[in-house]
Order: C-alpha cells, then structure tokens, then sequence
C-alpha cells in the first residue's frame, strides 16, 4: 500500500477531470488525477468527434482524450491508474483509498467521476458501440445524414434524441418496451407531429445487426413482447436513450444528490456543501457535452485554487 500527498486530487479522467487539472497545475497547484475504472470516460465510447472547439479534422474520443491526458502530464499533473473506492470528507486533511490498496491524501478534492450509460445489456450492442451504437444523439446523430436510425427508449431522453435526430436523418424507429411513452405530453405531441418518426409499440432489441468489416450496424431485430413476433428493422444507427445513472454512489454517505443521483452544488458554483470539495462535469449536470464538462472542470478548478 502506497501513501500519495497531494494540494488537490481529482477523481476522474474525463474532459472535466483532465481541464480541471491543467487549469490548477498551471496555477502552481501540485494536482493529482486517479484516472477510475473507465480512463477517458464516456468521451472514450464515440467514434467520432466533430463538435469539440479547435480541432478542425474529426477526432475520435479516444484519441481527443489522450490529448486531454498528455497535455494534463505537460502541465505538470500526475495521472495514476487506479479507481477511488472509499473516501472520507469529515475531516481534513480528505483520505481516498482506491481498489490497488493506496491511499490518497489531500488538501481539497474536485469529483469528475461522470456518469454511466444504462445500456441494453446485449453481447451485440456492446460489439457496435462507436460502430453505429451511441448513446448521444447531439454528439453522433451528425454522422448519419439522410440515413434510417433508432432511438430506444420512451421517457423524456428518447423523444428528445428523436426530435433532435429528425434534423439530420430520413426517418427515426423508436422501440418503446410498452404501449405508451412516459416522454412529457409537449414532446409526446412533437413526435407525432412529426413524419419521420415511426413508434414500434410493446417491443424490445433482441440484438443489434451488423457487418463484420467494416463493423457497421445495418439494423435490429425487434421482438413484440405480448406475442413473442420478430421483425426485422434496416437502420444504419441506434441511439440507447433509457436513461444515465451519474457515478455518486462513493459520495452519498458525505454530499447532497438530487432525485436523479446527480451532486447538488451551490447556485453558480461547483462547490458542495463540503468545504474544500468540489464536482465538475456529468457528475453534476446532465447535459453529457465534453465542451461543457471541461467548462465545468475548469471552474471546479479555479474555486478550488482559490480555496487553497
């Protein structure tokens, strides 16, 4: 078991996480980021990256995050691969211990866990995720122009990615598990009046279809659930919209969550009720854009320099 010191640790490695530490190692800060389970975060999971400012050719999430990370290491941060698994915020100096055994000392603490996907669960939508398989539709839906897609789901995140979705595409499939949708009745109203939209009513994925080489999705097979009927569906896309849970569960025992598990900061801030304790990105907001978790993490980062 290994002991880190450090002014600031950041937990989390996404846009948030890694801006929040260039912002406080330029400013002098000895800053330390535990990169968690998913290094890079959800940003890792697109394959393609056309809305993130000052990069003119398309990157990939992997590789935007990478630059993200060494530019972090240039500025002085020290990035460890390990995951927070325990912390404790009652007294000061805060003490994190990770799943390797170590244990983090520091001085004030920015959470930049994120948030996770609820995904199907299928062997094949994990295969052709960032190969036609998303879960954002701001951040993907560019790429299939005048092509058929999917939305699965039926709350208020599947409508809304439909509707967004009907500006770039040919026609929208939502695969809505029971006979109604639980969307709000404005956005309800919005898709049917909307042509290009299809709903397929009582159904669920039973797998996602595609091409080995190169790995495409070419559509899905759906299954009525009353009467256990296939059809067959052609879409070059799938959007999964049933919902995000934010990565809060290590911190509930210590910080305010809203009714969604998202951290309640102070208006107009990023600070907790937590002195010296700070979240940043999807971990606070559900907005799920790179560009405003890096905002986020930026000035989760100055209040955090300010307080030290």
């Amino acid at each position: 078991m290994a002991e880190y010191r450090t002014d600031l640790l950041i937990i989390g490695s996404g846009p948030a996480g890694y801006t929040a530490g260039i912002y406080a190692a330029r400013a002098g800060v000895d800053t330390l980021i535990v990169a968690g389970a998913q290094k890079g975060g959800q940003l890792t999971l697109s394959h393609e990256v056309e809305n993130f400012p000052g990069f003119v050719e398309t990157q990939t999430g992997y590789g935007l995050m990478e630059k993200m990370q060494q530019q972090a290491k240039n500025k002085g941060v020290k990035v460890i691969d390990d995951e927070i698994t325990e912390v404790d915020f009652y007294d000061r100096p805060f003490i994190c211990c990770s799943a390797a055994g170590n244990a983090y000392v520091a001085q004030a603490v920015i959470i930049a866990t994120g948030a996770s996907v609820k995904w199907l669960g299928l062997p094949s939508e994990q295969k052709y995720i960032g190969h036609g398989v998303s879960s954002c539709a701001t951040c993907d839906g560019f790429f299939y122009r005048h092509k058929d897609v999917a939305v699965i789901g039926g709350g208020n995140s599947a409508a809304e990615e439909a509707l967004y979705l009907t500006g770039f595409v040919d026609k929208v499939y939502m695969i809505v598990r029971t006979h109604t949708l639980k969307a709000e009745h404005i956005l309800q109203q919005r898709l049917h009046d909307s042509r290009k939209v299809t709903i397929i009513w009582n159904s669920v994925v039973d797998e996602v279809l595609g091409t080995e080489e190169p790995l495409e999705v070419t559509g899905l097979k759906v299954r009525h659930v009353k009467t256990d009927k296939i059809q067959y569906v052609n879409v070059a896309g799938v959007f999964v919209a049933i919902g995000h849970h934010p990565n809060t569960d290590l911190f509930r025992r210590y910080l305010r969550l809203d009714s969604g598990g998202y951290i309640i900061t102070r208006n107009k801030s990023n600070a907790t009720d937590i002195k010296g304790v700070y979240a940043a990105g999807d971990v606070c907001n559900p907005y799920r854009q790179a560009v405003i978790a890096a905002g986020c993490g930026a000035r989760a980062a100055l209040e955090a320099i300010r307080y030290l």
